[in-house]
C-alpha cells in the first residue's frame, strides 16, 4: 500500500465514521442492554463529559480493560503524588468498577469515546490533555490522528504486538507508518515487541518490560479471608480464573471427572466478565453440580461443587483459596491472560495452548517450570489431579513462578523514566496552577481544533 493509498484509506475511515456516527446510538444501546455499557453514562462514549475538568495540566491515561487498568495503577499513583491530575478512560464496565475501587475520587474516570471524529473531537476539546498515555495495544486511528493534529504528545506504554496484529499491520505498511509516526514514544514489553513497532514505523522505541510484574500483590480483607478459610477447611481446591466462554463449562466437566477421586473437591471459577454469571450458574447447574455464588451466598457451603466468583476486585481473595490456578482465554479462546497475579500469590499455573498475547511471559514460566500448558480439558483434568496428589511439586511450581515475577520487576521505573521528559514540565505547571477553576462543556465544545487534520490534507 502506497502513502497515497494510506492517506485515502484514513480519509475514508474518517468520513465513514462521521456517516455512521448518527446511528451509533443503536449499537451503544444494544451493548447497554447486555450489561456492557452503563445506561446513565452512555454519553461519555460520544465524548460528552460527566465530570468537570480540573484546572491546569492534565494527563489522559487509557487502559482498555481490567488487566491494563491494574497495570497502569502504579504510574497513575506516581502522577497523583506529584500533583498532576489524571483522566482515566477504560472500555468495559468491569474496568470502570475497578478504577472506582482502586482510585476513588483521586482520578477522573470516563468511558473511552468511540473512535469516530465527532466523539474524539468533543472529548479532546473538553479535556484538553497535555499528554496522552495508552496501554498495551490500543491503536485507534482517529484518536491517534486527532491527537497528532493537535500536537499532543502520545506515548504507548507496556506496548505489545501479537503475531496476528503484526501480520495485519505489515500487510498495510504505509497505513501503519502513517499512524505510528504520530506516537512520540513506544515503551514495549519485550525486544520482539519493540522490533515489531520499529518495523511499522514507530520511533523512538525502547523496551521497558511488563508493567504487570510491578503491580502490588492483589489485596484481601483479612476478616473475609479468615471466614473463607474456615468454610473451606481442608477441602481440595483448584481454580479457573479469567475464564472466557466455554472455559467455565470445561472447568465444570473437569470437576465431574475428579469428583469421585477427590471427595469434597471445590472448583472455584472466576469468569473474566462477571455479567455472565447468571447464564453460567444455570448451565453448570444443569450438569447436576451445586453452584454457590459469591454475590448471593458469600461463602461456599459444604455441599458446593462450584464456587462462582462473580464479583469485581476480589481476585486477591479468590487466588488465596487454592494453590492451583488455570488461567483462561487460552483453551477455548485465543490470546491468553496474564499469569503474573496467580504466580504472585503462590499458585501453580496451568493454561491452554492459545497464548499468543503472552508468549514471552509464558515462555519464561515454562523455562522455569512454573507453568504447564494443557491442550484440552482432559489434559487439564490430569494436570489438576497430578498437582493435587503431589503437593511438593505444586509448591515447587509456585515458588518458581514467584521467582519469575521477581526477575521481571522494574518495568514501572523504566516506564517512568521514558515518560519523565513529558511529565516533568506538567509537574512544574501543576505547582503553579490555581485551584478551583474548571472547564465548561459548552465553551470547550466551541474551541477551535488546532490544525484540524491538515497533516493528511483533510
Amino acid at each position: 500500500m502506497s502513502e497515497r493509498w494510506a492517506r485515502l484509506a484514513l480519509q475514508t475511515y474518517r468520513w465513514a465514521g462521521m456517516a455512521a456516527y448518527p446511528f451509533m446510538g443503536v449499537y451503544v444501546g444494544m451493548r447497554a442492554t447486555r450489561g456492557k455499557e452503563q445506561h446513565d453514562r452512555r454519553g461519555e462514549r460520544y465524548g460528552r463529559p460527566s465530570e468537570k475538568r480540573p484546572d491546569g495540566p492534565l494527563v489522559w491515561v487509557h487502559a482498555v480493560s481490567v488487566g491494563e487498568t491494574g497495570a497502569v495503577s502504579g504510574l497513575i499513583g506516581r502522577l497523583r503524588e506529584r500533583g498532576v491530575p489524571v483522566v482515566l478512560t477504560t472500555g468495559t464496565v468491569t474496568s470502570a468498577a475497578l478504577a472506582r475501587e482502586r482510585f476513588g475520587d483521586e482520578v477522573i474516570h470516563q468511558y473511552v469515546p468511540l473512535d469516530l471524529k465527532p466523539a474524539v473531537s468533543r472529548f479532546l476539546n473538553y479535556w484538553r490533555p497535555d499528554l496522552a498515555v495508552f496501554a498495551e495495544s490500543e491503536i485507534w486511528p482517529m484518536t491517534i490522528l486527532e491527537l497528532g493534529a493537535r500536537r499532543i504528545p502520545q506515548v504507548l506504554i507496556n506496548g505489545r504486538m501479537s503475531d496476528r496484529s503484526f501480520r495485519r499491520w505489515k500487510s498495510r505498511l504505509a497505513l501503519a507508518e502513517s499512524l505510528f509516526e504520530n506516537l512520540s514514544h513506544v515503551a514495549a514489553q519485550t525486544e520482539r515487541d519493540g522490533e515489531r513497532f520499529r518495523a511499522l514505523g514507530a520511533r523512538p522505541v525502547t523496551v521497558s518490560g511488563n508493567l504487570k510484574a510491578d503491580v502490588p500483590v492483589p489485596p484481601v480483607d483479612p476478616g473475609v479471608f479468615a471466614q473463607m478459610r474456615a468454610r473451606i477447611q481442608n477441602r481440595p481446591v483448584w481454580l479457573a480464573v479469567s475464564t472466557h466462554d466455554g472455559e467455565e463449562l470445561a472447568a465444570a466437566r473437569v470437576h465431574v471427572m475428579l469428583k469421585k477421586r477427590w471427595p469434597g473437591l471445590l472448583t472455584v471459577i472466576v469468569p473474566r466478565h462477571p455479567t455472565r454469571a447468571d447464564e453460567l450458574a444455570a448451565a453448570i447447574g444443569e450438569m447436576g453440580l451445586t453452584v454457590v455464588r459469591r454475590t448471593h451466598d458469600k461463602f461456599p457451603t459444604d455441599a458446593a461443587d462450584i464456587f462462582l466468583g462473580d464479583t469485581i476486585g476480589e481476585m486477591g481473595l479468590y487466588l488465596r483459596m487454592g494453590k492451583i490456578a488455570f488461567v483462561g482465554r487460552s483453551l477455548t479462546a485465543e490470546g491468553g491472560q496474564n499469569p503474573l497475579e496467580p504466580a504472585m500469590l503462590g499458585c501453580a499455573v496451568l493454561a491452554g495452548p492459545n497464548l499468543s498475547n503472552f508468549e514471552e511471559v509464558y515462555g519464561r514460566f515454562q523455562e522455569a517450570r512454573a507453568a504447564r500448558v494443557v491442550d484440552d480439558e482432559l489434559m487439564l483434568a490430569k494436570a489438576v489431579n497430578f498437582l493435587l496428589a503431589n503437593e511438593a511439586m505444586c509448591d515447587a511450581m509456585a515458588a518458581a513462578g514467584q521467582g519469575v515475577v521477581a526477575d521481571m520487576e522494574g518495568a514501572l521505573e523504566r516506564t517512568w523514566q521514558t515518560l519523565n521528559p513529558y511529565i516533568q514540565p506538567l509537574v512544574v505547571k501543576a505547582s503553579l496552577s490555581p485551584s478551583g477553576r474548571t472547564g465548561e462543556e459548552g465553551d470547550a465544545d466551541r474551541m477551535p481544533v488546532a490544525n484540524g487534520g491538515a497533516r493528511f490534507g483533510w
